[in-house]
């Protein structure tokens, strides 16, 4: 088996978190699924900054999927000033099978969606807003775009569609 690496990017709120679970049930066994969230703030508990640990961390998990020939499935804002270098790393470690995704949801879809979340009450429009960042395409040649008028199940489809 040959690992791919699936990149799942976009803003809080875009359904990124919900559309990789789905597709790590999808796909079955040997792929793990690397929250970014996760890694930043449950494990290291660090704010998204240039030079955080988690980009580190992040990258180290992924690489040690390839090398027990895991598929990966990355998702998290990874937003490009941060995490551009980090990402053309792992990209190249698993070329040519990699899958980059861009949920590009329109900033009042994602609060729309941010408060169907069971942890809604940890942040609100005023941080979202914070945070957002339009379009923040990696710019890679592989990178599709999931737009917002896709269901979670048809942009699970279009993934699985893309990655076979």
């Amino acid at each position: 088996m040959s690992s791919k690496l699936i990149i799942i990017r976009g803003n809080s709120g875009s359904g990124k978190s919900t559309v990789a679970r789905q597709l790590r049930e999808r796909l079955g066994d040997n792929t793990m699924l690397v929250p970014q969230d996760v890694i930043r703030r449950e494990i290291l508990f660090v704010k998204d900054r240039e030079g955080n640990p988690a980009i580190d961390l992040i990258a180290n998990v992924v690489s040690y999927a390839k090398k027990i020939d895991y598929n990966v499935i990355l998702e998290g804002i990874l937003s490009k000033k941060l995490y551009e270098s980090t990402l053309n790393q792992l990209i190249d470690e698993f070329a040519p099978n990699i899958h980059i995704f861009y949920m590009d949801v329109s900033f009042e879809e994602t609060v729309r969606r941010h408060q169907t979340k069971p942890n809604k009450h940890e942040y609100g429009e005023e941080k979202m807003r914070e945070w957002w960042i339009e379009k923040d395409y990696l710019g890679h040649p592989s990178e599709k775009i999931i737009p917002e008028t896709l269901t979670t199940d048809e942009a699970v489809e279009f993934i699985l569609n893309t990655i076979s």
